[in-house]
């Protein structure tokens, strides 16, 4: 970790009342933390763009496991990337509706074209992406 460095920022007092009010609202102790968190955001976000740079991120899955062979076909695409999920928690939502969410890290490209595919599998109703970083590189 680096020497701590300070600066100085000027706003608009409109947009200073806005930024204090949505640091309360996120209960930051103090603005230098919630600059801090917009800035390592902002630098995840930058990490996305890259397809190779190695991210995590977990897929979120709603399906009716009543649809013709779907748990299989989904089973079954996630063995041919099992290289890239760490671990699944599957959660029977009703009768009809599951819920099963993918921990997964690997190159970014990777896991987006295994996000697009268990998505776009007739019977899934819904499916979420949420990428984040490794860690490595930010302080």
């Amino acid at each position: 970790m680096g020497k701590t460095i300070r600066f100085g920022v000027s706003l608009d007092s409109d947009l200073l009342d806005q930024f204090d009010a949505l640091i309360e609202e996120h209960k930051y102790e103090n603005r230098s933390e919630a600059i801090r968190d917009l800035i390592r955001n902002k630098l995840v976000e930058k990490e996305w763009e890259d397809t190779d740079s190695p991210l995590a991120g977990t897929l979120s899955l709603v399906f009716d496991h009543h649809q013709s062979d779907l748990a299989q076909k989904l089973t079954e695409i996630q063995h041919d990337y099992h290289d890239l999920i760490l671990s699944t928690l599957h959660v029977h939502l009703d009768h009809h509706n599951c819920l099963e969410v993918l921990v997964l890290r690997g190159p970014g490209n990777k896991i987006r074209d295994l996000s697009l595919l268990l998505i776009s599998t007739k019977g899934v109703k819904h499916g979420k992406l949420g990428l984040t970083t490794t860690g490595q590189g930010l302080s």
